[in-house]
């Protein structure tokens, strides 16, 4: 069952959503050195989301989206990587964000003016990507491990 719009905005504007605990970043075995987690978003209406973070210094890259269970990524922020190309072709280079719709999904992009921090400031991108999609964080968020050839 796919989200329609309405459903998307009554998520986006809930502010109960929440994240207890410390989070921690894992080796994504996949893509070392990149890491990456997941964290179980709590709301009074149970809402089936999790947020889901990727960080690779190898490619200067910081991604945070919001997953929800049956449709998938509703928010996406990316900093750094490959440039993205919307389904009317245009393409966007840079930090952009994915915003749900029932027309496009997840596949629009737009260039944000509220993210000021960059790829490899994780923790100020996160308080950023906190406030626009309104989910509390009681607890705190470890900063990933800066790791190089050299660790291997």
């Amino acid at each position: 069952m796919t989200l329609s719009q309405q459903e998307f905005e009554t998520i986006l504007r809930d502010s109960t959503k929440e994240i207890s605990g410390r989070i921690r970043w894992r080796d994504d075995d996949d893509h070392w050195p990149a890491q990456e987690f997941r964290a179980p978003v709590e709301s009074e209406p149970g809402w089936p989301l999790t947020v889901i973070g990727s960080w690779n210094p190898r490619f200067q890259k910081l991604t945070f989206m919001l997953r929800h269970q049956s449709s998938g990524r509703i928010i996406g922020l990316d900093l750094g990587g490959p440039p993205h190309r919307n389904p009317d072709g245009e393409i966007l280079r840079g930090t952009h964000k994915h915003r749900w719709s029932a027309q496009h999904k997840d596949k629009q992009a737009y260039l944000p003016s509220d993210i000021t921090a960059n790829w490899d400031e994780p923790l100020d991108v996160w308080q950023q990507f906190l406030e626009e999609v309104r989910i509390a964080h009681s607890g705190l968020m470890i900063e990933p491990a800066h790791r190089s050839e050299m660790d291997l």
